[in-house]
């Protein structure tokens, strides 16, 4: 097996199932604390926009093919998931208790974006190195020339939205449903 490909495997069937997982065990870890009760559907608004910031990168890997203009983006999707990440951390621990499980469960969730990064640099390294001018770059957002296997494609897809979309909108839901169920009931003056 080529280097290439054992990378392209480790990054379809390690890396993304890893970082789904811990995806969704950080969802577990919040329905155990019940964040709808303490930071609500603000955080979870946090949740999902971190999950749009690493959307975006997913799928540009899954149907795109990889240039310098991909690399870029890759790589400005993760500083900025990691700023609302931070964000996200400062703004929960001041109105719950983030504990030891959900912690590492978060170093996981900050650091397996920068292995999958990482592995796509490694797999596209001409156009890397383009970035500072020591190769031809390309810059233009065209689909992949050999798209990957539909039926991986499919599953990834699935699994995202059952395991990340779909549980984090609940808890979105739940968030904002506690919130409206708290608020004071205005009663009509007599």
């Amino acid at each position: 097996m080529q280097t290439d490909q054992i990378l392209q495997t480790m990054l379809m069937y390690f890396v993304l199932p890893l970082w789904l997982a811990a995806g969704f065990s950080d969802y577990l870890c919040h329905r155990a604390s019940h964040i709808e009760r303490t930071s609500g559907w603000r955080e979870s608004v946090l949740h999902l926009l971190q999950l749009v910031e690493m959307g975006i990168p997913v799928l540009a890997a899954l149907f795109l093919e990889i240039n310098a203009a991909i690399i870029v983006l890759m790589i400005l999707c993760f500083f900025l998931h990691q700023a609302t990440a931070l964000w996200d951390l400062y703004y929960a621990t001041a109105r719950r208790e983030v504990g030891p499980v959900e912690q590492h469960v978060h170093s996981f969730l900050e650091m397996v974006p920068l292995m999958g990064l990482l592995l796509v640099v490694a797999l596209h390294w001409d156009q890397f190195i383009a970035l500072f001018g020591w190769a031809p770059a390309r810059f233009d957002f065209a689909f992949k020339p050999r798209p990957l296997p539909w039926m991986y494609v499919s599953a990834a897809l699935s699994a995202a939205v059952l395991f990340e979309f779909l549980p984090y909108l609940e808890e979105f839901w739940r968030g904002w449903r506690s919130r409206r169920a708290a608020a004071p009931q205005s009663r009509p003056q007599v």
